[in-house]
């Protein structure tokens, strides 16, 4: 049992169709398989055109592991495997590799050189090849379908709670803590400066409550214990009080101090707080932080 697809996000869209792939196998007794490509096959297609990320290759896996999928696939998506057939794509991975039975796709799925199969190719060549398709009509809500570009379009607004409706959770962005400048520390309000991997999918600048988590297991450093989340103001833009220029992503934990360098760590956006904006003075800054915690309190504790 197979479900193909790039998966980025994982969002409810896509948990459809895991979840009708994960209990079609578990009736025929099989392993449930999600293949994804990797990189994006946009980037190859045309070099400079990889989109936003929504989710690490490592995250895909974790979420899918939580879906019941039993084999995480990833396929290099290379120049080579792009100029493939549909019918050697299907004969070459899905027949002569993975052995299917059956192939969950969505029904606007397409595959092969030039994207030229589509589910009733797939049909056909699974009556020719033994395997059975379901093409699956995604999800969505309000005349919106949910898909991983309509999730992109929300995070780049910096509508996190329709991002979140979408995804089933809020978005997150994974990343290295890394050494800024240290005027939060010195303001009272410490941040950690979280570096995100290429292509990710940041929000639009603002202020966000969100939470924050030391990602893998380790001892606990300061009062930070590694996989619990904690509150966190966040904050995305240029610090345009003091004429920044470099766009960071950074996060004040609310109740939980630690020398954070170098550690990887997530980043949840729950609800936006308030736009990024130049304050005439540090005093009016600090009042603005200041209610920044206090939302993100209220927030969150709801």
């Amino acid at each position: 049992m197979v479900t193909i697809g790039v998966f980025d996000g994982v969002h409810r869209g896509h948990a459809q169709l895991i979840s009708k792939a994960v209990k079609s196998a578990a009736a025929r007794g099989i392993p449930a398989v999600l293949m994804t490509f990797d990189p994006h096959p946009m980037e190859v297609v045309r070099p400079g055109s990889h989109p936003a990320q929504l989710t690490t290759l490592a995250r895909r896996a974790e979420l899918a592991e939580e879906l019941g999928v039993d084999v995480f696939c990833v396929m290099p998506f290379t120049q080579d495997f792009m100029k493939l057939t549909p019918g050697r794509y299907v004969h070459d991975l899905l027949v002569e590799r993975l052995h299917v039975v059956e192939v969950v796709v969505g029904d606007n799925f397409t595959f092969g050189k030039k994207a030229a199969g589509t589910v009733d190719t797939m049909r056909e060549l699974g009556e020719r090849f033994g395997f059975e398709v379901d093409g699956v009509k995604l999800i969505g809500e309000h005349a919106v379908t949910f898909s991983s570009t309509y999730i992109r379009a929300c995070v780049d607004a910096g509508d996190m709670a329709a991002a979140a409706e979408a995804l089933g959770r809020p978005h997150r962005v994974e990343g290295v803590v890394v050494h800024g400048d240290g005027r939060g520390r010195e303001l009272g309000f410490p941040t950690a400066n979280v570096a995100p991997p290429m292509h990710a999918a940041i929000p639009a600048d603002g202020v966000f409550a969100g939470w924050f988590t030391v990602l893998g297991p380790g001892p606990t450093i300061g009062t930070v214990t590694p996989g619990e989340r904690v509150m966190a103001a966040i904050s995305v833009g240029t610090n345009p009080t003091f004429s920044g220029r470099a766009r960071t992503v950074e996060a004040h934990v609310l109740d939980g101090e630690a020398d954070l360098y170098g550690q990887h760590v997530a980043v949840d956006f729950v609800e936006h707080l308030r736009g990024m904006r130049k304050f005439a003075s540090i005093e009016d800054l600090l009042e603005a932080m200041g209610r920044d915690v206090e939302n993100t309190r209220k927030v969150l504790g709801a």
